[in-house]
């Protein structure tokens, strides 16, 4: 029986993660076909097919340009940054042990966006990053502005080794809003064109994706985001408190930088591509506890799939609800993102009475 529970509980979680993965597949399969230029299935399928040398079916030159270089590279997109956004949600919720934390609150979008507009609007000052990192600049100065943000943030609510949760909010909010006044500093030297694309880029846009984007991501997002699940037996200790995670082996200090460094990393190359899309980071790792308990083991893995299909859905939503306008993504997430914080901030005030 003891080792029945534990084998029980795995399967249970596999299962958990083999159905989130399915409800993404299905989702992703389903937005490649719809759009205001529809593909259909049988020809989405002849296309891709047709990549690996082999003909099956018929389809048209234009089916194949929309599928191939527009439609797919935004799915894969969506999928990557929203589930980047979701496990860094989750590991900093389990780090700071509080559901309220997410990149947004405490300061690493709004960081990652300052340093992304500063390089997008005085690009002319930074060409020898363009020259030294290629298509890398923009998210590698993207993930320092987040970085620099979240340690200041940190240092501000950290005292005696232990953080105040209520200051690390606090400070999140006060170095958003100064990160928000220098984004508005900046964008005055804007020309007209680069003041209308920030304007959609700072709602949220998945519009300009493509693989280039779609490569950086996968480096600079997949395989970060792997390490953050890596890190569930560390997240668990730490549930438990830092005394207790200490004394079960865990080196907490090392353990607090590696998950801010990740979560850095994977927010700021997200926001530099997508721009800001706040919510992803809070929603999701809140659903899955709610529903499949707090082992990150689950947790993290099931929050980037979950991230990847609600801001899959999310994009869907935004380019076919007006078309063949589109929406902002960000202001799809938002709409889904408030309630369900003013109901978590209701639920745990509850909690605390």
């Amino acid at each position: 029986m003891i080792q029945t529970l534990p084998l029980a509980k795995t399967n249970f979680q596999n299962l958990i993660l083999g159905l989130l993965g399915a409800t993404l597949l299905f989702l992703a399969v389903y937005s490649v076909t719809v759009g205001a230029f529809a593909v259909s299935l049988p020809n989405t399928i002849s296309i891709l097919v047709s990549q690996l040398g082999l003909k099956v079916g018929v389809h048209t030159n234009q089916e194949a340009n929309v599928l191939l270089f527009i439609r797919l590279p935004r799915i894969l997109l969506a999928m990557l940054v929203g589930g980047g956004l979701g496990v860094a949600g989750a590991a900093l919720q389990g780090l700071f042990r509080n559901p309220l934390v997410e990149p947004g609150l405490i300061g690493v979008s709004s960081g990652s966006a300052l340093f992304a507009v500063i390089f997008i609007v005085f690009g002319s000052y930074f060409s020898w990053a363009t020259q030294f990192f290629g298509g890398f600049g923009l998210p590698i100065f993207a993930f320092v502005g987040g970085l620099i943000n979240v340690s200041l943030v940190y240092n501000m609510a950290n005292s005696g080794g232990k953080t105040d949760i209520s200051l690390l909010i606090l400070a999140g909010v006060a170095l958003t809003a100064l990160s928000g006044a220098l984004i508005g500093l900046a964008i005055f030297y804007a020309d007209d064109a680069a003041l209308r694309n920030f304007t959609f880029w700072s709602l949220g846009d998945v519009g300009g994706a493509s693989w280039d984007k779609v490569s950086i991501a996968f480096f600079l997002i997949l395989g970060p985001s792997f390490l953050l699940v890596l890190q569930f037996r560390n997240l668990n200790a730490l549930a438990m408190g830092e005394n207790e995670a200490f004394h079960m082996g865990v080196n907490v200090q090392q353990v607090k930088y590696t998950v801010l460094l990740i979560s850095a990393l994977v927010v700021g190359v997200g926001v530099s591509m997508t721009g800001t899309i706040g919510f992803v980071g809070l929603i999701v790792p809140h659903l899955i506890r709610l529903k499949f308990g707090a082992d990150h083991r689950l947790v993290l893995p099931g929050s980037f799939l979950l991230g990847a299909t609600l801001l899959t859905g999310a994009d869907l939503l935004a380019r076919t609800i007006v078309m063949p306008a589109e929406l902002p993504i960000g202001i799809i997430t938002a709409i889904i993102g408030s309630p369900f914080f003013i109901w978590l901030i209701i639920n745990v005030k509850k909690i605390r009475s």
